[in-house]
């Protein structure tokens, strides 16, 4: 069979059948969409303008925040707009820039939350190495070391899957394009994709994932060294948090992307296995990595004074200006 796609859209599918539950998962999810937002951007100003914040933790973190805004904008807007205008269609390259860009942060948020595990072992483990390690070019080059490979990673998935022939139904079982439910679409071969999937699942995920469980392990096991009960429940309730949410990313990711393929198969089972890895973790992800902590929470505090201030003194210059106008029509 030609390499060539037969259909010239796509037709994604709604949250919901029925128009209630349609709106109300829309407007949940747009809600969920704006804390996202609201989180990662506090985290990004706080860490920018506070300059004791110039440390390696809070340089990834920045780089988290700034990444889970592009990723939940990736699918998230566009999925409520479809559900709340009942449109469904989606263009070929519309669907190909998707896939793109939802693989492209995919595989840089893995990276960075195995970069950020790594901060942390070191930090606890080995406090007196934390400065010769961590070192700021580690972070650059590491930092560039993602995006590259996400890029090339992306990059040949992207085209791979829309070289294949789209040709038994346009109709994605899925809220947004991902390379799973295009692969069922298509009538050509989708032997290679598979094992390109699998091997990029397995070399990538599947080696962050253990050095992540590693790494959390060896943290833990050092914390249940530590002789003061409250310290250990402190640094209990900071590493469970992240564990949980990288878990749930994974094995969820796990499943959609590596289960075998079924005749038939449940789109809402489907659709909501993906909000655990496209909408929950940009949503969380500023609470339990950043929010929670003290450093984070008095830099906020001191960016909404200085804005407040700022804003006090503009208030306060429009009055001056303005009882002057008003003294010299008297």
């Amino acid at each position: 069979m030609v390499n060539s796609t037969l259909v010239t859209e796509f037709l994604l599918e709604f949250f919901a059948e029925t128009w209630e539950p349609r709106i109300l998962l829309s407007m949940l999810f747009l809600l969920v969409y704006i804390g996202s937002l609201l989180g990662n951007l506090i985290i990004i100003i706080a860490t920018t303008v506070d300059h004791t914040l110039n440390t390696p933790m809070y340089f990834f973190l920045r780089n988290l925040s700034i990444l889970d805004m592009g990723y939940v904008s990736v699918t998230v807007p566009n999925a409520c707009i479809n559900s709340l205008t009942d449109h469904r269609n989606i263009s070929v390259a519309g669907c190909a820039a998707q896939v793109f860009l939802f693989f492209f942060c995919a595989c840089i948020e893995i990276q960075f939350l195995t970069i950020m595990s790594q901060d942390r072992y070191v930090a606890i483990c080995k406090p007196l190495l934390y400065a010769v390690i961590m070192n700021h070019q580690f972070c650059v080059q590491m930092t560039l070391a993602s995006l590259f490979i996400s890029l090339v990673l992306a990059s040949v998935h992207t085209f791979k899957t829309f070289q294949l022939s789209f040709c038994h139904s346009n109709v994605v079982p899925q809220f947004f394009c991902d390379i799973p439910s295009l692969l069922r679409l298509s009538c050509s071969d989708t032997f290679s994709n598979k094992l390109l999937l699998f091997l990029t699942a397995f070399g990538l995920s599947g080696s962050c994932f253990t050095f992540i469980a590693i790494s959390y392990v060896r943290i833990l096991s050092a914390v249940l060294k530590v002789p003061v009960k409250r310290e250990r429940g402190k640094a209990f309730s900071t590493c469970v948090p992240h564990i949980i949410v990288v878990s749930m990313f994974f094995s969820s990711a796990a499943y959609v992307y590596l289960r075998p393929p079924v005749v038939t198969f449940e789109v809402v089972k489907e659709m909501t296995l993906s909000v655990f890895y496209t909408i929950v973790p940009p949503f969380l992800n500023p609470i339990i990595y950043s929010l929670r902590n003290r450093q984070i929470k008095e830099a906020v505090k001191k960016v909404i004074l200085r804005i407040s201030s700022i804003f006090e003194y503009k208030r306060n210059e429009y009055l001056s200006e303005f009882s002057r106008g008003r003294k010299l029509m008297k």
